[in-house]
C-alpha cells in the first residue's frame, strides 16, 4: 500500500549524555510519519477533531536494531497496512543517512466519538481520502 519518508534531525534535547536517541523519543518520530503521511491525503487531526473523531493509539511496538545519535538525519517510512475498518494500523522503518535501518514499529488506532467515547467505523470521507 501507499507510504510516504520524512527526514527528522535528531535534537540534542532528544538524546542522552552518550548523544544516543533516548527509546521514548521514537514515538514522537513514529506520530511525525504518522500525521505527516494523513496530512498527504489530505486528511489532519484536527479536521477530524473538529468533526468529533479522536484517533488515539491504542497499541505499539518498536524493534530496536541500531541506535541514532545527535545530529544525524533519520527518514522515517510510513506505510499503511490494510484498509482501515474501526482501527487503522500502520507499519513504520526508521534509517539512517546511509539507510541502515534503526527501528521496524507498528501502531494500531482507533477511530473514536469523542461525544460517546466509543469506537466507530472509519467514516467514509477519511476512508475515500486514504484509499485513493
Amino acid at each position: 500500500m501507499n507510504f510516504d519518508e520524512i527526514p527528522i534531525r535528531v535534537r540534542y534535547g532528544e538524546t542522552d549524555q552518550m548523544g544516543v536517541v533516548h527509546h521514548g523519543n521514537y514515538a514522537l518520530y513514529l506520530e511525525m510519519g504518522r500525521t505527516e503521511w494523513l496530512r498527504k491525503k489530505g486528511i489532519s487531526y484536527k479536521e477530524m477533531e473538529d468533526n468529533g473523531i479522536m484517533l488515539p493509539v491504542v497499541s505499539m511496538s518498536l524493534n530496536y536494531k541500531k541506535s541514532a545519535l545527535y545530529d544525524d538525519i533519520v527518514k522515517v517510512k510510513t506505510q499503511l497496512k490494510k484498509e482501515p475498518s474501526v482501527r487503522i494500523e500502520f507499519e513504520y522503518e526508521i534509517t539512517n543517512e546511509v539507510g541502515e535501518i534503526l527501528v521496524l514499529a507498528s501502531t494500531v488506532l482507533a477511530f473514536i466519538d469523542m461525544k460517546t467515547k466509543r469506537p466507530i467505523k472509519c467514516p467514509d470521507y477519511i476512508l475515500n481520502k486514504i484509499m485513493n
